[in-house]
């Protein structure tokens, strides 16, 4: 699958038709900028629970972080462990908040 614009995230959430959103940054960037209905999971702790991911495996999955290099990592590590709809959301929750969601604050 391919990355995910922030544009293509904010019609599917408008539709209300959102993929599983992983947000993959640490918990005080969460408490600033964040995605209503995300599921937060510190890239770190990922491979620890997985499990928590596992339940989702069928569903498309967007993973998310500040500029789009921790979820790009993430999304390689999930897709090794039989992922096969997970996608990077480009450019992070920063491009999201320009070009999708002013909402959003950026940090």
């Amino acid at each position: 699958m391919s990355d995910c614009t922030p544009e293509e995230l904010k019609r599917r959430i408008d539709a209300g038709r959102p993929p599983i959103l992983l947000d993959v940054r640490q918990p005080e960037e969460i408490a600033i900028a964040a995605i209503p209905g995300a599921m937060a999971i510190p890239m770190g702790e990922v491979p620890a629970r997985l499990m928590n991911i596992d339940i989702h495996m069928e569903e498309e999955i967007v993973v998310l972080c500040h500029h789009g290099m921790r979820s790009a990592s993430v999304v390689g590590f999930l897709r090794s462990h039989g992922f096969e709809k997970v996608r990077n959301l480009v450019g992070g929750i920063d491009a999201y908040s320009l070009s999708a969601d002013p909402s959003i604050p950026r940090y």
